[in-house]
């Protein structure tokens, strides 16, 4: 017996930011990647960027400030608000490159379509298939 659940991809982008949120905390730069398929959330998780040494040597040599519990809430609201503005977009890969400078959090966030042309042309096929049958009926 199969149990298919279906909860919005909002909810699953939140869900995976929860998911992270452990491995987010101190974290002063890094990509955090979710690759969607049929509207569901796949693999997910999260690319580290190296420590910027300069930075490392300005604060002392102490591990510079990184991600706080308040920076990661700001963080998963506003990889939920992103996706909530992609409409028509099933499949890709959405990645939340994320820095934390003097304290501040800065965010970009990129959408990549993936598409595959044997759907496309299937689709296609199915389309003048029915044309013909109909057409042949009369």
């Amino acid at each position: 017996m199969t149990y298919e659940l279906e909860v919005p991809l909002a909810r699953q982008v939140d869900m995976a930011f929860q998911q992270m949120e452990g491995e987010l905390k101190g974290m002063t730069a890094g990509t955090i990647v979710l690759q969607v398929r049929n509207d569901t959330v796949g693999k997910f998780g999260i690319r580290h960027l190296p420590v910027d040494l300069a930075e490392r040597r300005a604060a002392g040599d102490n591990k510079p400030e990184g991600l706080t519990g308040e920076m990661i809430g700001d963080l998963r609201r506003a990889a939920v608000d992103a996706i909530k503005r992609k409409v028509s977009w099933t499949h890709g890969e959405v990645t939340y490159d994320f820095v934390v400078k003097q304290g501040k959090l800065y965010l970009s966030v990129t959408f990549e379509s993936n598409y595959n042309m044997a759907n496309v042309l299937f689709h296609l096929n199915s389309k003048r298939r029915g044309k013909r049958d109909i057409s042949s009926e009369n």
